[in-house]
């Protein structure tokens, strides 16, 4: 599974990445996309506000209903990315986070982000 954060879903409008597309590239199918249930209440939250951010919290909001959804015991998105990034079915995070990311990679987790203007590429830990 590919764990999504908010940024990540995110990333279309903000980065013009074509996400899926890009994790297709990679050899990942969007039906292997994960999201943290308090993902989703941080792109309604964001969504509900007015501007760039919430238009692009609204897109994400919608590509994230492509995602399986996973409950976590943290309430704040990042702690529960990192939180789902420990389960044995998860094999990448996606996020352009830099301090979630590092987090992530020190738990030994691979991570896509952002390379360049508008393409993904995975970081090592």
């Amino acid at each position: 599974m590919i764990l999504l954060d908010t940024n990540a879903l995110m990333m279309p409008v903000e980065c013009n990445v074509r996400l899926f597309a890009e994790l297709d590239r990679l050899g990942f199918d969007e039906t292997d996309c994960l999201v943290p249930r308090s993902v989703l209440a941080e792109l309604d939250k964001l969504s509900a506000g007015a501007g760039a951010e919430a238009t692009a919290a609204s897109v994400g909001r919608d590509l994230a209903d492509r995602c399986s959804v996973r409950e976590a015991a943290a309430d704040y998105a990042d702690d529960a990315v990192v939180e789902l990034a420990g389960d044995d079915d998860v094999t990448h995070a996606v996020t352009n986070d830099a301090p979630l990311k590092r987090r992530l990679l020190d738990r030994g987790v691979p991570v896509i982000s952002l390379r360049g203007r508008n393409k993904l590429a995975i970081t090592q830990p």
